[in-house]
């Protein structure tokens, strides 16, 4: 079946690293691929912290213009899902870090698929998630 996958930080760790369940679900289901901006943002985080970073940059840039990776910028309409999300999760007493109600309401917004290692995401009912796990 193919999704459009919205990827979450883990799972272009995973890439990145050449991990076999992770670049294989995404070859077998990816019809289109999504990094919100917020993962972006992670991920530019993690590379200053290294010792690595123009490499990995150069890695995400390839990335990202290879396999034509569409970038979910955080708009209006990204801010209202992420609203939305909030209040429901709050409503049913759950929570999850703010950053990943960020990365739901970018999904949300372009009705893709979140894939994912993180469970956690399984208490947001406005997504559809993938959740691969690592053995």
């Amino acid at each position: 079946m193919a999704l459009k996958l919205v990827l979450d930080t883990n799972i272009y760790s995973d890439y990145a690293e050449g991990i076999p369940e992770t670049v294989d679900f995404m070859a077998t289901h990816g019809e289109s691929l999504y990094l919100p901006s917020v993962v972006l943002g992670e991920l530019q985080f993690g590379f200053m912290k290294g010792n690595r970073q123009r490499f990995n940059e150069n890695h995400l840039a390839t990335f990202i213009k290879r396999l034509k990776v569409k970038i979910i910028s955080v708009d209006a309409n990204v801010a209202r899902k992420y609203a939305l999300i909030f209040l429901s999760l709050q409503k049913k007493g759950s929570k999850i870090p703010i950053n990943d109600v960020w990365i739901a309401a970018s999904c949300m917004a372009v009705g893709g698929t979140l894939l994912t290692r993180d469970t956690h995401f399984e208490v947001v009912d406005q997504i559809e998630t993938a959740i691969l796990t690592t053995n």
